[in-house]
């Protein structure tokens, strides 16, 4: 018996732990209101994508792992917000960095499931530190002033609807 309930609570602590960081002391993340960081990422694409370049459009980062069961069920919704801005051409951008995770993860993950969002494979924290130090998925969605305007994080989940809300197309 003493068996079965150590083999559930490591169970319990390995999936918790794909979601948030044990590395350092959680923190507050930005909030509404408070600036973008300066950074810069290289895309799936080969492009680099500064923070600099987001000035003058509205734009969607989002913070993930495919490890994360949460940022797995968020995938899927931050497609179809992405496939509604293609569609209508909105002049929005939408970025997604890896938490320490490798390319070739993300790009087995992206395939499996029909997913065209651009993406930054980041193989540390580095970037998601200056946003965030614990808890994914992170979205984030910036004025074009590069202030933040609304975020959230996994409690709750938002769907895509929401985000569109959060980014008035609706």
């Amino acid at each position: 018996m003493n068996r079965l309930i150590t083999l559930i609570t490591l169970f319990f602590l390995i999936l918790a732990s794909s979601c948030v960081n044990e590395d350092e002391p959680a923190a507050e993340a930005l909030q509404p209101g408070d600036k973008c960081p300066e950074f810069s990422v290289k895309m799936n694409d080969g492009s680099i994508v500064a923070s600099s370049d987001l000035i003058g459009e509205r734009s969607i980062i989002v913070f993930f792992n495919t490890s994360c069961n949460d940022c797995r069920r968020e995938l899927p919704q931050l497609q179809v917000v992405y496939d509604h801005i293609m569609t209508e051409n909105l002049p929005i951008r939408l970025i997604c960095i890896s938490r320490a995770e490798k390319a070739e993860s993300i790009e087995t993950f992206w395939k499996e499931n029909n997913l065209t969002l651009p993406y930054s494979a980041q193989q540390d924290k580095t970037v998601y530190n200056l946003f965030a130090s614990s808890v994914i998925p992170r979205i984030f969605i910036l004025s074009p002033d590069l202030t933040i305007t609304r975020s959230w994080d996994d409690n709750p989940i938002p769907s895509a609807q929401d985000i569109l809300e959060g980014l008035n197309c609706l």
